[in-house]
């Protein structure tokens, strides 16, 4: 049995595969998001760390089984979260800063400003942004008392979230492995891409002290063994979310693409040995790193899929139930004229419009709650078309096909919507948890638990498939008309 622990955004689950890969048991706790202000996202790492705590001992009494069960630990997470903490006491000096915030606009605006946009674009792979680790880090060096002072005395350590979990794991204080994945790290604008090192000049360029940096590693190799929470069962496989699901849903070939919906939506196309360019705002990755040599990747990253779901639900009260969306949107044969464009911070690929905020377009007395029902959900399919077309554009090779996993698969009219509009299939696995069946793979891999990938792709079987059925008249139409709406978006803040 092999164990998978994925951090994400809103909550943290274990999960407990068998050898074919089917998911034994699960258990799960949200976090809290703070928004100390406009813009700005938080999570306490502390609270993440006390629900791991608690999660995986949950899921092994499910599956009514002991942590000598257990082969070994793999670990997915939230990529470009950036936390800090005290090597000597364990504790986070601040509340760690995610993903979706945006608050290092002013650094990466002098980062720009400074003529450093093609040293990053041509080491780390793309050009200044505030989706990315490094600027975070360099805002809590800046903004943290006693943290840059700390970080160069070698009393302060940095890491994304599998870092800070592995750490804990294996000791904490005095005793914890300090480590980053090559995905990871792949991610924080301070990797040379090429190298697969921490890059001086870019660390000079935000002024981030080494000696505070985890180790890079691949993605499937023992890191350490854990002293809490699974005691004796070796941390084996680490990765970032949305590739761990590139691994889960087994695109090993060069070509395949996937597309997780989550809180955000990623779509990943593996591109072999070759690093892909990044003019249509695709960003190029590490897509794993399994043996002597890494498979890239280029991906396609949206903010805001599930969590407009979430809006639609907590904070307008339209629904009772994110499942009860697909219901109401059912009522309505279409979305009446009306889009929602949910640049809530910004606009990721392929348009990075950081300026960029939310608006519905196209209201009239007509509207219905079933029509912004239905078009909360043709938001997403449409930001899918935009980075398909992106990979299609970049790359010569069309997309012919899209494996889909993730939480907002389950709603069969979304599907069948991004089939539509992508005019293309859509292919569900049987199972739809490929980020934390991922991270279990690697690190099965690495104790040999699974000898090869080609048993792995054997692994997957098809749950469900879409087919496109809309006419291509209206295909267009309503292209045209996403575009409208999501220009109307453009350069809001000022």
């Amino acid at each position: 049995m092999v164990a998978a622990i994925d951090q994400g955004t809103t909550s943290t689950r274990c999960l407990l595969f068998s050898r074919s890969g089917r998911m034994l048991a699960v258990a799960q706790r949200e976090h809290r998001q703070h928004y100390p202000e406009p813009g700005r996202v938080e999570h306490d790492a502390e609270e993440i760390w006390r629900n791991v705590a608690r999660v995986v001992p949950e899921a092994l009494r499910r599956a009514g089984l002991e942590p000598e069960n257990i082969v070994a630990l793999g670990i997915a997470n939230q990529r470009e979260t950036t936390v800090i903490w005290n090597r000597h006491t364990g504790a986070p000096l601040a509340r760690a800063i995610t993903w979706q915030d945006t608050r290092t606009g002013p650094i990466v605006a002098r980062l720009v400003e400074e003529g450093l946009g093609p040293l990053y674009a041509s080491t780390s792979g793309f050009g200044p942004a505030t989706y990315f680790a490094g600027p975070r880090l360099r805002w809590l060096l800046d903004h943290v008392p006693g943290a840059r002072a700390g970080a160069e005395a070698g009393d302060v350590l940095f890491g994304t979230m599998e870092s800070w979990l592995i750490w804990r794991l294996t000791g904490g204080p005095g005793r914890g492995v300090h480590v980053t994945d090559v995905t990871n790290a792949s991610r924080t604008m301070l990797m040379d891409l090429r190298t697969l090192e921490w890059s001086p000049k870019l660390l000079a360029a935000l002024r981030v002290p080494e000696r505070m940096l985890p180790e890079i590693r691949s993605n499937a190799e023992i890191y350490g063994v854990c002293t809490e929470v699974l005691p004796g069962v070796p941390v084996a496989g680490a990765l970032g979310d949305q590739q761990a699901a590139l691994v889960g849903q087994t695109c090993f070939a060069p070509g395949e693409v996937k597309c997780t919906y989550g809180t955000g939506a990623f779509l990943l196309k593996n591109t072999g040995a070759r690093i892909g360019g990044s003019a249509q705002g695709l960003i190029p990755t590490v897509g794993y790193l399994v043996g002597e040599r890494p498979v890239y990747a280029l991906e396609g990253s949206i903010a805001v899929t599930g969590s407009l779901v979430q809006w639609f639900r907590d904070s307008l009260g339209m629904i009772g139930t994110a499942a009860q969306i697909e219901t109401l949107a059912m009522t309505v044969p279409d979305n009446g004229g009306c889009y929602v464009v949910p640049a809530f911070s910004g606009l990721y690929a392929p348009h990075w419009q950081a300026n960029a905020r939310g608006v519905i377009v196209g209201l009239t007395s007509y509207i219905t709650r079933g029509h912004l029902a239905r078009a909360v959900l043709e938001a997403t399919a449409w930001q899918t078309r935009e980075v398909v077309d992106a990979m299609n554009a970049e790359s010569g090779i069309p997309v012919t096909r899209l494996k889909a996993d993730g939480g907002m698969t389950a709603d069969h009219l979304l599907m069948q919507y991004v089939a539509d509009v992508l005019d293309v299939p859509v292919e569900r696995p049987l199972g739809s948890e490929a980020v934390s069946l991922g991270a279990a793979y690697v690190a099965g891999l690495a104790v040999g638990h699974w000898p090869d990938l080609e048993v792995l792709r054997a692994n997957w079987h098809r749950a469900a498939m879409w087919e496109p059925e809309m006419a291509d008249g209206v295909r267009e139409r309503e292209r045209e008309n996403w575009a409208r709406a999501v220009a109307r978006s453009y350069d809001w803040v000022r």
